[in-house]
């Protein structure tokens, strides 16, 4: 890479950075704030519970729309798009879902767990670059909801299906994210201490 090169892409990835650095931060405390107020709010399968069952994918489906805005052309660009249609689609199936009682719950977040943290992790496959930080906890969450979706899907075919687990799905999705910010915050102080 030409000196010309690497001092254009250098302003451009530190905006990448930050940029990102606030989306997943915001994302993962609002993440931890839901899974603290579904906690106290899902015994029973009410208005109140159903209104947070659909705002929690339309908190990615904002995050994905925020990311695809500040992203250029590309592959990592329409799976991001993908990723926001398939999450307010799954909010509006989720919100449909309630009337049908817990099963039908799970099977809706489940199947949306799956697909969602697959595209997760594409997305952070193709930021694995130094410049990102390698992405490590965004894949490893990624990874996760993918096969915490599938036994979600397993536990609402059984006989006692509870929606405890999805505060405990949302806090660690909410803690792996805030931890990717805190890394790309890292990574932002070690480069400008190496321009400095």
């Amino acid at each position: 890479m030409s000196t010309q090169t690497a001092t254009s892409t250098a302003p451009a990835a530190t905006g990448e950075r930050s940029s990102l650095l606030r989306l997943y931060l915001g994302r993962g405390v609002l993440a931890v704030a839901w899974a603290l107020a579904f906690a106290g709010a899902h015994e029973d399968l009410n208005a109140p519970a159903i209104t947070l069952l659909v705002v929690y994918p339309l908190i990615d489906a904002v995050s994905s729309l925020i990311d695809y805005r500040a992203l250029p052309d590309g592959s990592e660009r329409r799976v991001t798009a993908f990723n926001g249609v398939l999450s307010t689609l799954a909010a509006i199936a989720v919100g449909i879902a309630g009337a049908g009682g817990v099963a039908p719950v799970l099977h809706v977040f489940g199947a949306w767990a799956v697909v969602s943290g697959a595209a997760q992790v594409v997305v952070g496959f193709r930021r694995r670059g130094p410049e990102l930080g390698k992405q490590w906890p965004v894949l490893i969450a990624g990874g996760l909801s993918f096969l915490v979706g599938i036994s979600y899907n397993i536990q609402a075919a059984g006989d006692d299906p509870s929606l405890d687990v999805l505060s405990v799905y949302a806090t660690g999705g909410g803690v792996f994210f805030i931890a990717q910010a805190g890394l790309l915050a890292w990574k932002t102080r070690q480069l400008r201490t190496r321009t400095a």
